[in-house]
């Protein structure tokens, strides 16, 4: 109760203007599921580890072509439209895999949960700045990415469940995570739908071009650079992390799994926890704090052999990365207060990390195994640690 007191803006936003809100940050978590279904897609149809990665690589391409239009569609339409439209889309993204299981269906399904994410994370970020303003931004944006990560770590239980009960005599198996996510992308639809939100007067009318010229803001460019490793970090350790346990201790998937799933309950009990300590500590030393936990963790997943510390690792970075998002978007938000949908598309638009770092850690793993994949992602991590110096106060 108090945490979601702590979310509220007096005179501003009300709980039942959250809730909704909130449920949609749920929906987003979806596209996570996409580093489990990848290994199980690999594992059905015989992949080889770059050829399964580009399921990743596409689902985050998506980011790149749509991030900036759908900033403009906002101008047009207003936030709570845009955020409906990418609801829609992802719920038929989840149905078409139920239809088959070839190669090109899941390339096809993966690519509309790209395109669904892609507006969903460009319009329902701004959408928040409806509700919540000023101090608390960086904190509320937290913890909704608190309640995203609630769905990524639930996905490889719901698989693991799928996979290991009765349900594939039915013909579901691991994809059951598909039908239930695919209600609540349905279930949320309805409820925002119904919730009266009032939004502020939209943003100038703006092009693509005058969009991308806020990358020679050179504190823009910074974060877009730093949304890019983060979720470069983010999908390679919901993808890898298994493997790492499959190639050094020859677990099976369904057991290895579960390093995915430490990964995000790590994470969620990051994101919860920062929605209090960005209110009471500055964004810069939580910041510096976090991404030099995943240095740490890099180096344990490079030379380390033994269960205990890949998992201590694994959970490190869910723990390190659960911030990151939330602290860099909120700080591109406000050094740019009055083109915020612009900068938001921006943002969204480096989430293309999550095609770029699966792609290179794929080709990487190919060639020298998974610490190849731990070494790209560890540049990201030091590329982070360059951003905290850039970091200023928000008042």
């Amino acid at each position: 109760m108090n945490a979601t007191r702590s979310l509220t803006n007096a005179g501003k936003s009300s709980l039942l203007q959250i809730i909704p809100v909130m449920l949609c940050f749920f929906a987003m978590g979806f596209v996570d599921l996409v580093g489990t279904a990848s290994n199980y897609v690999q594992k059905d149809l015989g992949l080889t580890d770059s050829q399964a990665n580009l399921f990743p690589s596409l689902v985050f391409f998506w980011f790149l072509i749509f991030s900036v239009p759908t900033g403009m569609l906002m101008n047009k339409i207003g936030r709570k439209k845009t955020v409906l439209i990418s609801l829609a889309v992802t719920a038929v993204s989840l149905i078409i895999p139920i239809t088959g299981e070839g190669y090109m269906t899941m390339l096809v399904a993966f690519s509309l949960l790209g395109i669904g994410n892609a507006i969903m994370q460009t319009s329902l970020n701004p959408l928040v700045t409806n509700l919540i303003s000023g101090d608390k931004l960086a904190s509320t944006l937290t913890f909704g990415q608190f309640v995203k990560a609630i769905a990524s770590f639930l996905a490889p239980i719901l698989a693991a469940w799928g996979a290991t009960t009765y349900l594939p005599t039915f013909g579901l198996g691991w994809k059951v995570l598909f039908i239930i996510y695919a209600a609540v992308s349905f279930l949320s639809i309805s409820v925002l739908g119904a919730t009266p939100i009032e939004e502020e007067r939209a943003d100038k009318a703006s092009g693509i071009r005058e969009c991308l010229r806020l990358l020679n803001r050179p504190f823009i460019l910074l974060c877009f650079l730093g949304i890019m490793c983060h979720v470069g970090i983010d999908v390679g350790t919901n993808t890898t992390a298994p493997k790492i346990l499959m190639e050094r201790l020859s677990l099976p998937l369904e057991e290895a799994g579960f390093a995915t799933g430490l990964y995000f309950i790590f994470r969620t009990a990051g994101c919860f926890l920062g929605a209090f300590i960005l209110r009471k500590v500055s964004a810069k030393w939580f910041f510096g704090i976090s991404v030099a936990m995943m240095l740490l963790a890099m180096g344990l997943l490079l030379v380390c052999n033994t269960l205990t510390p890949i998992y201590i690792g694994i959970a490190m970075i869910g723990f390190g990365n659960s911030n990151v998002f939330s602290v860099i978007f909120a700080q591109a938000l406000t050094n740019a207060p009055d083109e915020k949908n612009e900068v938001s598309g921006l943002m969204i638009m480096g989430l293309f990390g999550g095609t770029v770092f699966p792609l290179a850690m794929g080709y990487a793993a190919d060639a020298t195994g998974q610490a190849g994949a731990v070494a790209v992602m560890t540049i990201g991590v030091l590329y982070l640690m360059y951003y905290t110096l850039k970091i200023k106060s928000i008042k």
